[in-house]
Parts: structure tokens; sequence; C-alpha cells
């Protein structure tokens, strides 16, 4: 049984996607430019906002300043719209604090964002909660995960870090965390294996079997 077990945020935690489509959406028809479908967005995010917009944006690099400014602007109003936990997610995470399971979050969602979010779906359940902040390199970079790991007082060896992209895959083997990559959102089955997944769940009731066995 691990002992921590880290969430990615996005994909994992919570439905984003409507939310984070209407920003960006909104934010290039603000600055005149084409919108994109909704599904498209899966494959936008995971790397944090400002990939995000340039993602979005293509080759109108002279748009991506505009457009970040009305996305975050949008977005700090709009992103708890459409945003959900995905079901079964809540028992999840009760079951693992029930057996004493120390829980964290680390996201390339900004900091202030992650944290609300946070607060608003999911009370007091995490133990340490992280997004991007300035100065730091985004996932799969390991340091926002070894910050965690700090805070939560538990080794590398004892934790699993749960994501639905390849960034959280190759974000656990930077920290020397196990990984499990979840398949109920935004990516396929098929990268996070070519990532180098060590486990999958199809639903959080499986995943749970992977966190105590």
């Amino acid at each position: 049984m691990f002992q921590a077990v880290i969430f990615d945020l996005d994909g994992t935690l919570l439905n984003t996607l409507e939310d984070l489509a209407a920003a960006g959406n909104y934010a290039l028809r603000q600055a005149g430019l084409p919108e994109h479908p909704v599904q498209a967005y899966r494959y936008f995010v995971g790397n944090g906002i400002p990939r995000l917009i340039e993602r979005i944006t293509g080759e109108n690099g002279d748009k991506r300043e505009q457009v970040h400014r009305s996305f975050l602007a949008y977005y700090g109003e709009h992103k708890e719209d459409r945003t959900r936990p995905y079901l079964g997610i809540l028992e999840l995470l009760d079951s693992l604090r029930e057996r004493g399971i120390r829980l964290g979050v680390v996201s390339n969602k900004d900091d202030g964002a992650v944290k609300s979010m946070i607060r608003s779906y999911f009370g007091d359940r995490f133990q340490v909660v992280l997004g991007r902040r300035d100065g730091l390199p985004p996932k799969p970079d390991p340091g926002l995960v070894q910050e965690a790991l700090h805070s939560l007082a538990v080794p590398p060896e004892e934790t699993l870090y749960v994501g639905d992209s390849s960034v959280d895959i190759l974000t656990a083997k930077a920290a020397g965390t196990a990984s499990c990559g979840v398949l109920w959102d935004f990516r396929t089955e098929e990268e996070l294996r070519e990532a180098g997944a060590e486990r999958l769940a199809a639903d959080p009731s499986e995943l749970l079997h992977h966190i105590l066995s």
C-alpha cells in the first residue's frame, strides 16, 4: 500500500475541459482569431496556461499576449461554470483519508487557481496543494512534486503520482515516484503506455485497488 498519493488536477480530479475551452475560445474571439472545437482542447492542455495559449494561437504569435490576458480574465470569472469532480473521486479521496494515506495535488495550472478550486470542490481533503508559480519550471520537471513530498513527509518510493497525460507519467519518473495513468477523460491509453505508465486505471475503484495493493 502506498503511504501517499499525489494527483494531477485537470482531467484527473476535475473535468475542467468545457470551462477551459470556453475561456480559450472567448479569448480567441476577442482577438479576431478562429476558435477550436471543445474536444481539441484535450490536447492543448497539460503543460500550463502559457503553453495552452501558444497552442491555440498557433502561428498568430503577435496575438498571444492579448489572448493570454483575455483568457486569464475570463477563466478567473468562469472557471467553475461547468467544472465538476469525476464520478467516484470524492468517495475515493474519503476512502484514502480513512486509511491514513496522505494526499496532495500538483498541477501545471496557476497556483492560485489550483488552491481556489481544490478548496471549492474538495475542502480540506488534501494536505498539500501546489500549482505553477513564476520562476519555477512546469511539469514534467519534478520540482513541485519534490516540494509536495517534503510537505507530506513521505519518500518517493512510497508515493504514487496519478495523472491523465504523458506529462504526468514523465513527472513521476523524474521525481522517483510510482505512476498511474487514468483513462476517464483527456488522453488515451496509448499515450500513457508510450510514456511508460506503470499502472492504468479505468475508474476510481480500479485506482483504489492499485493504491492499496
